[in-house]
């Protein structure tokens, strides 16, 4: 009896010490391999392809970073190698175009293109995307202001003009018309300078022939018979 309860006593002391060392036992932890897609050249961010890589929205970053290094004649020689056959690929061609001063409806078509793949957009790159997006409709948003501007000051001008010539063309009859009215009133004021000396000569005339006139006959013999 007392061999088997000093047996029990030392296997219970002896069983936290066989624990405790499993328990202790630090988990191995997991490899996580990490791109700095910031440290990625930019000869090289166009040719990755893997499906982790374009998942990650930060690789999208580094190649909006890298479109806005290349000059325009780059970008669109860039964007030409990258046919628009799925959704990466078009978002590819829309960053490098985006750079490429490219007409309002070369834009409108990219985008539009882009579009055509909404529906298979990762769920981690849809908000970049989106983004993106929203920076282009304000783009072309701008552009059709100013070409609505641009039109109203065409419009603006040409109605511009046609005042002016019609202005010109009323100040040259205002002056045609009054350089008629100068010459009538020259008119009517050598006419009535002809006029006023005929019209005293007339007066004297029939005076002259009043007091020339004989008297009548039966007057004669009146005064007559009175002398």
């Amino acid at each position: 009896m007392l061999l088997l309860a000093s047996l029990l006593i030392t296997a219970c002391q002896q069983q936290p010490h066989s624990v405790l060392p499993r328990q202790a036992a630090a988990l191995p932890e997991p490899e996580i391999h990490i791109i700095d897609y910031l440290a990625v050249d930019c000869t090289r961010v166009w040719q990755i392809d893997d499906d982790n890589s374009i998942k990650n929205p930060l690789c999208w970053m580094r190649a909006i970073d890298c479109a806005a290094r290349l000059s325009p004649i780059q970008a669109r020689a860039e964007a030409h190698r990258w046919p628009a056959s799925n959704w990466q690929s078009s978002f590819k061609q829309g960053i490098l175009l985006d750079n490429g001063n490219v007409t309002p409806v070369e834009r409108r078509q990219y985008v539009d293109r882009l579009d055509s793949f909404s529906m298979v957009w990762p769920v981690s790159v849809r908000p970049l995307i989106q983004l993106w997006r929203a920076n282009q409709a304000a783009q072309l948003d701008l552009s059709e202001s100013r070409t609505r501007y641009h039109h109203l000051q065409q419009t603006s001008d040409n109605q511009l003009d046609e005042l002016r010539q019609k202005q010109v063309r009323l100040n040259r009859e205002l002056v045609e018309t009054r350089r008629k009215l100068e010459t009538l009133t020259d008119i009517e004021r050598q006419l009535s300078s002809r006029k006023s000396p005929d019209v005293s000569e007339n007066n004297h005339a029939d005076e002259n022939s009043v007091s020339n006139t004989p008297a009548p006959s039966g007057e004669n013999s009146n005064d007559k018979e009175a002398q």
